[in-house]
């Protein structure tokens, strides 16, 4: 059989058409993860409650990290910092607020919201 130049081009045509649509495909297609996926015989016991507690016991790990990474902790405060006693003992630095947490044997100092001091309130009866 012979093949001759004319149908030698269009059969490259097709061949590299074919190639960029299976590699306009294989870009397109994109891959789920669905998280972890367990696979078990349905005669094999299963407790939905321990599951459901796990979970929960996991959300309340990773809040309970999320809120320890706002916290601000010094185990010195910067220079120019006040002693406030009122309404606790506290510490006023250049607009932020410091009260101080005794952990091992040291102090460390924990940023906190500005107290509120609330002036005395004079009744006359």
């Amino acid at each position: 059989m012979l093949i001759n130049g004319s149908s030698m081009k269009a059969f490259n045509f097709l061949s590299c058409l074919l190639l960029a649509g299976l590699i306009t495909l294989a870009t397109l297609t994109t891959s789920v993860n669905a998280g972890q996926v367990v696979v078990r015989k349905s005669s094999e016991p299963f407790d939905a409650f321990a599951v459901r507690n796990e979970v929960q016991r996991q959300h309340a790990w990773r809040e309970a990290l999320r809120f320890q990474q706002q916290l601000q902790i010094l185990q010195a405060l910067p220079l120019g910092c006040v002693p406030v006693v009122m309404p606790y003992h506290h510490f006023s630095c250049q607009g932020l607020y410091y009260r101080p947490f005794p952990y091992q044997n040291k102090e460390l100092f924990i940023q906190i919201d500005p107290p509120n001091v609330a002036a005395p309130s004079s009744q006359v009866d």
